[in-house]
């Protein structure tokens, strides 16, 4: 149970397939051109109303100038020197960065535990009990529920920036009350708090990231918060291997935990909020000024026109209920207002497939294969309990990577299929070699490389996509409480399956497990088929008024 909850990686995904209206798009490339690297400074709402009434040329990367001649074409304004009025995603880049600081906290903290726990156990006073030892581990997975559950309605009202920098301190403390804690009960309390954090931020990343990246590049950075969590589960690991000669290192490691925190609070104080949440709360002059820093000026009037449009659909409520999710489309209060009716419908159908896709990315077993892999390393010979782990973090890391290039030129949709398909491959893969009566040095080697193969193909899109899906497709006016109940279902899932991974594998054995794991991964390829729409190229209110 310790280990499979140590490695666990939530990362999301939905849509209806009533929404097929939603057209098909272009194939797009991400194209990585660099401007200048000089620092895109902000521009005041007032200097920016200004320079809209005169009409404007930017000629540098740090100051809008007055343009001497307002005749010429508005496409063809310069930005940082280029006469593509394309900022990129280079712009956006330092936000996204900031948020994904977040998930490099999460990675941090899954494997923080991971070797030492047995130097805290024997230093605490619960050697010997696996029960305890994997509720040290685990219990931040119950602080993640209720972060999760609680997130939605606090970023409604203070937006994600704020929320972010109030989910550090839960952060902070519980890393610094769990390094200094001298019994049980206060390093349960410490992660407990960390937990509360991770759960509060999980939600926020994939919301901030897709509500302030341009729509071209908007799948390319939301895999930056995979990629976090993965570099933040290697420096963990890294950091651990002192552990495994000095007793007492696991406090330094939680000691550490707590300077990201610091990091994350004060980038977010020079990082802009959502221009989205800044029009709904009615800062309207701060929305175009933060779309046209990060998406160039050409976008501005478009944007504001879309934005203006999916909230006055959605009407004066900041946010949905909660209880929109237990009513019916058809009830009496929503056949007298289509508008309602459109609304609850979309958000119950989103909230469904939301959840939907974490329970299936969970019980398709990454968290059993992770587990179990470090048991296939040793049958190979390689006894050490870090190695393995880091061996398998960088192919998770090599994944992320492919999923960062692969995102926006082949499209969520395909790229999570896909990535069930390999997984289901990669199981079957594993049960043969387990099953058939091969040499042993051949199921051994067919055995890593199922293994490793799964990893992979998880990384590439059941992990990054599943998570950036769900806010592309949820409302406005609904996407933080639809994030906090998806990622709800998957915190208890993921506790489900660490709970009982290790007794299915007594009871039924490896191989029966692992063609569960892939039939189910089958099962996911077949619902994303089935209840995903593709949602790149197309901005976030293209997207809403199109389902609706």
């Amino acid at each position: 149970m310790r280990a499979a909850t140590v490695l666990s990686h939530p990362l999301p995904l939905p849509a209806i397939a009533a929404w097929k209206h939603l057209r098909n798009q272009t194939r797009s490339s991400i194209q990585f051109s660099f401007p200048p690297l000089r620092p895109a400074f902000r521009v005041s709402p007032l200097k920016y109303r200004e320079i809209q009434k005169r009409g404007l040329r930017v000629t540098d990367g740090l100051e809008p100038k007055i343009a001497e001649s307002s005749e010429e074409d508005p496409t063809e304004r310069k930005i940082g020197g280029s006469s593509n009025s394309d900022p990129g995603w280079i712009r956006a880049f330092p936000h996204v960065l900031t948020a994904s600081m977040s998930n490099f906290l999460f990675g941090y903290h899954i494997g923080v535990m991971n070797g030492p726990i047995v130097s805290v156990a024997r230093e605490l006073g619960f050697e010997g009990s696996p029960i305890l030892e994997g509720l040290v581990v685990s219990i931040f997975i119950a602080g993640a529920f209720f972060g999760s559950i609680g997130c939605g309605s606090l970023a409604d009202k203070l937006g994600c920036r704020r929320t972010f920098q109030i989910a550090t301190v839960p952060l902070i403390l519980g890393a610094i009350i769990s390094a200094q804690a001298h019994s049980l009960e206060e390093i349960l309390g410490g992660r407990f708090l960390v937990g509360l954090g991770i759960g509060v931020n999980t939600v926020l990343v994939p919301i901030y990231i897709s509500e302030v990246a341009p729509t071209k590049y908007r799948g390319s950075l939301g895999t930056f918060s995979q990629i976090g969590t993965c570099l933040g589960i290697i420096a963990s690991l890294l950091l651990g291997i002192p552990s495994e000669t000095d007793p007492h290192w696991w406090r330094t490691m939680l000691y550490l935990a707590s300077l990201p925190g610091v990091v994350l609070t004060l980038g977010m104080q020079f990082a802009v909020d959502s221009p989205r949440w800044l029009y709904k709360v009615g800062r309207i002059e701060d929305a175009k000024s933060v779309i046209y820093n990060l998406w160039g000026p050409s976008e501005v009037e478009k944007a504001i026109e879309e934005i203006q449009a999916v909230v006055k659909s959605d009407g004066n409520d900041r946010g949905g209920t909660w209880l929109e999710l237990l009513e019916q489309p058809h009830s009496r209060g929503c056949i007298k207002k289509t508008h309602a009716m459109n609304d609850i419908s979309l958000f119950s159908a989103v909230a469904f497939v939301g959840g939907s896709l974490f329970l299936l990315q969970q019980f398709a077993g990454i968290n059993g294969v992770l587990y179990f892999s470090s048991l296939t390393f040793k049958d190979v010979g390689i006894t050490s309990s870090v190695l393995p782990s880091i061996f398998i973090g960088i192919i998770n890391f090599a994944g992320a990577l492919s999923a960062l290039y692969l995102i926006d030129k082949e499209g969520r949709k395909k790229l999570l299929i896909g990535s069930y398909l390999g997984m289901a491959l990669s199981m079957f893969l594993v049960v043969v070699a387990i099953s058939l009566p091969l040499k042993e040095q051949l199921s051994h080697i067919t055995s890593i490389l199922g293994t490793l193969l799964y990893i992979y193909t998880f990384a590439i899109g059941a992990g990054p996509v599943t998570g950036m899906i769900i806010p592309e497709l949820s409302s406005s006016r609904t996407r933080g409480k639809i994030m906090g109940f998806s990622l709800s279902v998957h915190w208890v899932c993921n506790f489900l399956v660490g709970l009982f991974f290790l007794d299915m594998v007594e009871i039924y054995g490896v191989a029966p497990v692992y063609a569960a794991f892939g039939s189910m991964s089958l099962l996911s390829a077949i619902f994303a088929h089935y209840f995903t729409v593709e949602t790149k190229g197309r901005s976030l209110e293209e997207i809403e008024m199109s389902l609706k």
